[in-house]
């Protein structure tokens, strides 16, 4: 995988911006010996912003920026000036991508719609300047508001395809080539194990100018949900959708049996899975006739629907299609609230080598700016005793 432009996890450092000091700055002109508090407020930092970009199809930009630091908000100035704001730092991100807390494990947003922002990070508030303070008991504050603190943050991002079925199998199960069957996606078909080695979407065509998306993942191994194989790292994409497709070949000794080995690694991957509509597909069917299949048939699962396919000759193609449509169309999967939980990050769910990413400072990295000395020269002779009008 360190080769490919398909990254869905990555681990990156954020710091929002501080606010800017309040001015203790006292008005002085030659005709206006006592003008009293008119120091302006500090600027407000900067904030860290996600916001879905339907253009995108991985976090790979991220792996290579792995720190996001926001502007500092300015220091307030005399005549009320206010400081300037800091800049906000905006992360684009592909739709469907989760935020985690990277010490806890937390989840802490989700980004599923193009153009949708979420602030991530809030910048600091500006302090205050002495003018706020002013009042008929005190008319010289020589004082005001420091600017409050930036908000450091690692966080994890990991991606989620956005796709109504997703496709769930053993290796060599023939879900790529059932892809490319349905749709226009060419996904890499080799006689050996693991030939997926991403995940893969394709658009499928259905009746009246209807289409719906189908997700293709490497294919899953029993002990899947211990970290063994590559289905671990890639069952996240299969969250999201509305219907799940298992796909058992039919020349395997047990086909009930491998698709309850698949219904239980999803099972410990995320229980929520198990309230997703399933689909029993027996793919490889042009190696049966009538009778193997009629003889097939009573002993597969009784409360999915099963159809017997066949991606190369197109037997059953159609027949499926109408059952996926039926289930994407069904009203339990026509809700308005996301149709998952997400589950926190634990050691099962990690990828070892981002999670062991040691953040580094880099060579010309803005250091945090120290505080500035605010002391200024005042008057000895200012006292309260001297007449000053609060309204002026």
């Amino acid at each position: 995988m360190a080769d490919s432009n398909f990254i869905d996890y990555v681990k990156i450092h954020c710091r929002s911006g501080k606010g800017g000091a309040g001015s203790r700055h006292f008005y002085r002109a030659k005709y206006v010996p006592k003008g009293g508090p008119d120091g302006g407020d500090g600027g407000r930092g900067g904030h860290i912003i996600l916001r879905g970009n339907k253009q995108m199809w991985t976090l790979l930009p991220l792996k290579f920026n792995r720190h996001v630091f926001a502007g500092n908000g300015q220091s307030g100035t005399g005549g009320r000036s206010f400081g300037k704001d800091g800049e906000d730092k905006v992360i684009e991100v592909p739709c469907g991508t989760v935020v985690f807390d990277a010490e806890t494990g937390e989840f802490l947003a989700e980004v599923n719609d193009d153009g949708e922002e979420i602030k991530l990070l809030r910048g600091g508030k500006g302090g205050l300047g002495n003018w706020h303070f002013k009042s008929a008991t005190n008319r010289t504050p020589r004082y005001a508001q420091p600017g409050e603190p930036a908000i450091e943050k690692t966080i994890i991002l990991e991606l989620k395809l956005l796709a109504d079925v997703g496709l769930v199998g053993f290796p060599n199960a023939g879900k790529s080539t059932l892809l490319s069957a349905l749709s226009a996606a060419r996904p890499k078909i080799a006689d050996y194990p693991f030939t997926t080695m991403e995940p893969q979407l394709g658009i499928v065509s259905y009746r009246d100018n209807r289409s719906f998306v189908m997700a293709d993942i490497p294919g899953i191994i029993e002990g899947a949900s211990e970290g063994k194989g590559l289905g671990l790292r890639f069952l996240r994409h299969i969250e999201r959708n509305a219907v799940l497709l298992f796909m058992v070949p039919a020349d395997a000794e047990d086909i009930t049996k491998e698709y309850e080995v698949l219904l239980s690694e999803l099972e410990k991957f995320n229980p929520q899975l198990m309230d997703k509509q399933r689909v029993l597909a027996v793919s490889k069917s042009d190696m049966l006739d009538d009778e193997l299949i009629a003889e097939i048939r009573p002993t597969l699962p009784t409360d999915i629907p099963c159809v017997f396919i066949s991606a190369v000759t197109g037997m059953g193609l159609t027949e499926l299609k109408d059952i996926l449509w039926g289930a994407i169309t069904d009203e339990r999967n026509q809700i308005a609230t996301p149709a998952i939980t997400h589950r926190p990050l634990d050691g099962h769910h990690r990828v070892r080598e981002e999670d062991e990413f040691i953040f580094e400072p880099e060579p010309g990295m803005p250091e945090e700016p120290e505080e500035e000395d605010l002391d200024e020269d005042f008057p000895e002779d200012w006292g309260d005793d001297w007449d000053y009008d609060i309204n002026q």
